[in-house]
């Protein structure tokens, strides 16, 4: 008795399913990422996690915002290290760095998260005052330097966040030059690139109007998400799924 028993678990082990891992994605498996200003790659982190166990290979770029032609040149330098084409992700400033650094054939899509997406001949700075701003929390410091109020940042930037983050995320930004948000585009991959957008609903930091305007004139392929500007932080799953969708519909 006791060794048919023994059979029976053995033969039950030898058909039970394997737990593998998710397959390799069959189309573009590169995806770079541009953070935008008074933030860092860290925030992510969890978008990140979400693609890399999907079969991606993820790569957060860390600009400096000392001037966008630094910013495209760091792009690029990412984009030449991939094995094999690249999805360009762009936030908030990042979108301008992405606009230029994706007029390369390695470069399939676009996603644009909360970004600028500006025109040649077009800045940052331009666009931002296009239209009316949600807020007006951006401060000039004496050396040319700018970053958001910090007493402000946790209600209009990063709404959706707890405070005790928002508190420290105020505290450690990267500061932007208004040099490199008043630098005009030489180029607009847009114009020859597929394009997806995710457009935050609840965005007090760059307007949802002109997030529209913009990925309307670009004819991207937009997802409108209830979310402050860090919508990659507060529903990461939601953004992961735009830019996966975007891998999957190029080669």
């Amino acid at each position: 008795m006791r060794k048919l028993l023994f059979v029976a678990i053995a033969l039950m082990a030898s058909t039970a399913p394997a737990f593998a891992a998710d397959a390799a994605p069959t189309s573009v498996k590169n995806i770079v990422i541009v953070p935008g200003a008074f933030v860092d790659g860290s925030g992510w982190r969890v978008v990140h996690d979400i693609l890399i166990h999907k079969g991606y290979t993820v790569t957060v770029a860390q600009p400096h915002i000392e001037s966008l032609a630094d910013d495209v040149e760091q792009a690029r330098e990412l984009i030449r290290r991939q094995d094999g084409p690249v999805v360009l992700v762009g936030h908030s400033y990042g979108g301008t760095v992405i606009t230029e650094a994706g007029n390369r054939d390695k470069v399939k899509a676009l996603v644009y998260v909360a970004a600028l997406q500006p025109d040649v001949g077009e800045s940052l700075s331009q666009l931002v005052g296009s239209m009316p701003a949600p807020s007006n929390d951006v401060v000039p410091t004496r050396d040319g330097h700018l970053y958001f109020d910090a007493k402000k940042f946790g209600t209009d930037f990063a709404g959706d966040l707890t405070r005790n983050r928002t508190d420290f995320m105020a505290v450690s930004q990267v500061p932007a030059t208004a040099a490199a948000f008043g630098t005009t585009m030489a180029v607009a991959a847009w114009h020859s690139k597929p394009t997806w957008a995710v457009v935050t609903t609840d965005d007090h930091a760059l307007s949802p109007d002109l997030q529209r305007w913009m990925y309307q004139r670009a004819g991207s392929k937009v997802t409108e998400i209830k979310a402050s500007h860090v919508v990659y932080i507060s529903q990461p799953e939601a953004v992961a799924k735009v830019i996966e969708d975007a891998a999957k519909s190029v080669k």
